[in-house]
């Protein structure tokens, strides 16, 4: 019985070392997107009204603006190791094909308007990440 899990161990791995792609069929983002990484720090720590105020504008961007490839917004998740910093209030990440579909993003009205109307008056602080893949 060992003999036999030892060979179908190893055929696995053979099978998933000749694959391309991540073992799991995870994709990686092809080169020359640009990921926005957006942290914000609320007026009022951990203020469930005002983090569902951002949560709820930025949803909408998805929506609307045609330029936004993948989407995602939510809280930090905690944690106790050193080298994470979870003291955000609210996190977003989105894809782009490029720099013009950030740079369209960051015009559209509703995302100026949802800056203006929400973010400005509900965020302390506020971190923003571009990352263009290789």
């Amino acid at each position: 019985m060992q003999k036999a899990i030892t060979i179908f161990s190893l055929a696995v791995l053979t099978l998933l070392a000749s694959c391309s792609t991540c073992p799991m069929g995870c994709k990686t983002t092809t080169k020359g997107k640009v990921e926005h990484v957006v942290l914000i720090w609320l007026k009022k720590p951990g203020n469930v009204a005002d983090r569902a105020k951002a949560i709820s504008a930025a949803q909408r961007f998805p929506k609307e603006i045609r330029e936004i490839e993948h989407f995602s917004v939510g809280q930090p998740l905690a944690s106790e190791r050193p080298v994470v910093d979870d003291s955000f209030d609210v996190g977003l990440v989105m894809r782009f094909a490029n720099q013009a579909d950030l740079s369209a993003y960051e015009k559209h009205p509703m995302h100026v308007k949802a800056v203006n109307e929400v973010l400005k008056p509900l965020a302390a602080k506020l971190l923003v990440y571009d990352v263009i893949t290789d």
